[in-house]
């Protein structure tokens, strides 16, 4: 790993001249070339340019609260410098003209970014699998995916690519392959963090997010990420708290709520339930009251998802059509419709065609009413029911995902198989609520895989979501454990 691979640790040493950036920046691009061919974490790399901003915090002509800290972003985050391709075929050439707002902030933070991360294409996955370029692998298992969509970030984090890295969310995105790779991962609250320069995917959803080692790694990254951004209409302006202040101070008479109806989810493995049960109890030895909550619409969750999120990709999405944007093909055509018809087809992914046309049916006429309207409808019963849970306990607790990292190809077969890695993940996106996933064990075996827990928080309540994390991390040393990678 690196010398200092927690964000903090890493950006504390620079500011106290234990080691410079120019050091730390080089440790990550060694390591970035002797394991990316292990992982396959980085769509592109900046070696040049990260090592001349390393150079320029070390002169000190850059500062700021992330100074020469090494960070990957993923892939579907415009820059002005190199491509942006969502690991699209679509997309693969394609130079933003401007930079993310989230990029701006952590460049302005003194960040160095030292590459873009693989995804699934247009986020769209929970494997990272998807990817038109390549499949990551997971650093506790290269036989195993890290997760997704987000993969990318998780695997370069947990193989110590960098001190820290940036994912986005749609239905689990940041949280899913934090538990699958061993690291911490928040979704905050849709509006607390700006989407502009976000490739869209499902407007409504989406949300940028960090990955950490640890949860004082992840209440950095908020503090420089959060804020009302007048670039996006859907960012809340709302005061932006200083999520490292309070961050180590227990929580007293603290709530924590378990879900009645997860306790029924099929498909739930045995080591990920006892994983879940011991976090629960190391909460109550902690002083914690733990009450059962009902969050009955949960069963429609993935339901409405998959046809919500798929109806704004199919909007989202029509731009790319060969004349406008994107891919063109080069094979002859009679007409504009063949042109839009070849580009798109081979510019575009089976999971991403598939998701294209189901939201392009659940849209049409005479089917709007009967699948958009309807899964509105029940998004909105799924807000409800958080909302009444919220009012008995702080925070819910449940697992992240059902299982621990899957076998690569274990899945591709079976899209609705795929879907259901998303069961705890998605009704956070769909109620615009925060939550956050941190290593609450490993399973047994020759080749222990991490198991997360999460926590999910009323919107713009971070603050104590981190806080409540924090208790539990101080307690364990799961966070402490990385992949033994050469």
């Amino acid at each position: 790993m690196l010398a200092y691979d927690t964000l903090l640790a890493a950006r504390d040493a620079i500011r106290n001249k234990k080691t410079s950036s120019v050091e730390l920046t080089r440790q990550a691009l060694d390591r970035i070339d002797r394991l990316e061919s292990q992982i396959q974490a980085f769509n592109s790399v900046y070696p040049e340019r990260a090592l001349e901003r390393a150079k320029a915090v070390d002169e000190g002509k850059i500062a700021g609260e992330l100074a020469g800290v090494p960070i990957a972003i993923k892939d579907n985050l415009c820059t002005s410098y190199g491509t942006t391709t969502c690991s699209s075929k679509m997309l693969a050439d394609f130079r933003a003209p401007y930079d993310a707002t989230v990029v701006k902030k952590l460049e302005s933070a003194g960040a160095v970014v030292v590459g873009k991360t693989n995804l699934d294409e247009f986020a769209m996955g929970s494997s990272t699998e998807n990817s038109a370029f390549k499949t990551t692998r997971n650093p506790w298992d290269t036989s195993r995916v890290p997760g997704g969509s987000s993969g990318g970030s998780a695997a370069a984090l947990a193989a110590g690519m960098c001190c820290g890295s940036i994912g986005s969310d749609t239905g689990g995105s940041i949280r899913q392959p934090a538990a699958l790779c061993g690291i911490v991962g928040l979704k905050p609250t849709y509006g607390r963090v700006s989407r502009y320069g976000l490739v869209a995917f499902a407007s409504s959803l989406d949300q940028i997010g960090p990955f950490g080692h640890d949860v004082p790694d992840v209440a950095l990254l908020m503090n420089v990420i959060s804020g009302r951004d007048p670039k996006d209409s859907t960012s809340v302006d709302t005061p932006v708290p200083d999520y490292l202040a309070q961050l180590d101070q227990p929580l007293a008479d603290l709530r924590l709520g378990i879900v009645k109806e997860y306790q029924l989810t099929a498909g739930l493995d045995p080591q990920v339930k006892s994983a879940f049960d011991a976090a629960v109890q190391t909460y109550r030895n902690l002083g914690a009251r733990i009450v059962e909550v009902s969050l009955p619409h949960t069963e429609y969750g993935i339901a409405a998802y998959y046809v919500i999120a798929p109806c704004e990709a199919s909007s989202n999405l029509a731009r790319y059509d060969g004349v406008h944007y994107g891919h063109r093909t080069r094979e002859p055509v009679r007409d504009i419709i063949e042109l839009f018809s070849k580009s798109r087809a081979e510019g575009f992914g089976e999971e991403v065609q598939r998701r294209i046309m189901i939201g392009t049916y659940a849209l049409s006429s005479g089917y709007y009413d009967a699948y958009y309207l309807r899964a509105l409808k029940v998004r909105a019963l799924i807000k409800r029911d958080f909302d009444r849970a919220f009012e008995q306990c702080d925070v819910i607790l449940c697992p992240t995902s059902p299982t621990a990292a899957f076998k690569a190809g274990e899945k591709t077969g079976d899209p609705l198989q795929m879907y259901l890695c998303d069961v705890f993940t998605v009704t956070c996106n769909i109620a615009a609520i925060a939550g956050l996933s941190l290593p609450c064990g490993f399973t047994a075996g020759p080749q222990p895989l991490p198991i997360g827990l999460q926590l999910l928080g009323r919107a713009f309540g971070e603050e104590k979501l981190l806080r409540i994390a924090r208790m539990y991390e101080k307690a364990t040393d799961w966070h402490r454990r990385r992949p033994k990678l050469l």
